[in-house]
């Protein structure tokens, strides 16, 4: 059943259902590229989001932009490799503005490097940003949605979580983890009423892209302009991603329209890989 509260009319234009009216959804790495698109999709329909990022100005322009367009949004500085920074930031959004209702975990980081050049520090660090990280806010987002009976979690994974390709290990076995993490997250909790999914997007051309462009060139002997219509040939759709081609299937995953998804990672990628 539509509730009036529950829309808003435009003459001519019918009506809009807002699926998020009034819900807390809290976004990682929200500053920018697919973060950043995840957060205004959401807005759109209607949540209050909260958007964070380790660059707290990144996190303000975003929020801010939300507001511009008659979107309630709040701006966070999270660190999602720190378990006690992420407990306080919980404690906040209970305390000031209710449990939280859906969480995405976006924040990522990304380098291409040949495996004999590739350290173990950047290992560390990209096993701490992209799956550790995971595994924290999660665990903060699911106490919550314990207390409220319900909830949705959308973990941002890859195609390279699915494919693992050459100069990107420690970035592939991250996201193929965070796979892991979602199936077995869903397996103990979606008989408490909490679904979480996986959504593995494939080339997207966001600043990560831009700051790694010429490491994919050298790896591919490529001219660097010439990466994206290398991507273009190669893609069935013929096409790059954008971020909404993920937000929209992010949104769709936490609504109740996929009340019976729960434990799936959701290609989003033209056609490139089907499994």
């Amino acid at each position: 059943m539509i509730r009036r509260h529950d829309v808003i009319t435009s003459s001519g234009k019918g009506v809009i259902i807002l699926k998020f009216k009034d819900k807390i959804a809290v976004v990682t790495g929200g500053g920018s590229g697919i973060g950043e698109g995840i957060c205004f999709e959401l807005a759109k329909n209607g949540a209050y989001v909260f958007v964070t990022d380790v660059n707290a100005k990144s996190a303000q322009n975003v929020a801010r932009k939300i507001e511009r367009n008659d979107g309630k949004a709040a701006a966070f500085r999270l660190d999602v490799t720190n378990a006690n920074e992420i407990a306080e930031f919980g404690n906040k959004i209970k305390e000031n503005y209710g449990l939280i209702d859906y969480w995405v975990n976006n924040a990522g980081i990304s380098e291409i490097v040949s495996f004999f050049n590739h350290t173990e520090e950047l290992w560390d660090q990209t096993m701490e940003i992209n799956l550790k990280g995971q595994y924290l806010c999660c665990k903060l987002a699911i106490e919550q949605m314990l207390e409220k009976g319900k909830g949705s979690i959308v973990n941002i994974s890859s195609q390279s979580g699915k494919v693992g390709t050459s100069s990107y290990q420690a970035y592939s076995s991250s996201k193929f983890g965070v796979i892991g993490l979602t199936q077995s997250l869903s397996t103990e909790f979606s008989s408490k009423g909490i679904r979480v999914n996986s959504v593995a997007p494939g080339v997207v051309y966001t600043q990560m892209w831009a700051n790694q462009k010429k490491d994919y060139a050298k790896k591919r002997n490529l001219d660097p302009d010439k990466v994206m219509d290398y991507f273009r040939e190669k893609i069935p759709a013929k096409r790059l991603g954008t971020v909404e081609d993920v937000a929209k299937v992010v949104n769709f995953l936490l609504s109740d329209d996929a009340d019976y998804v729960t434990g799936q990672t959701i290609n989003v990628n033209g056609g490139d890989i089907m499994f």
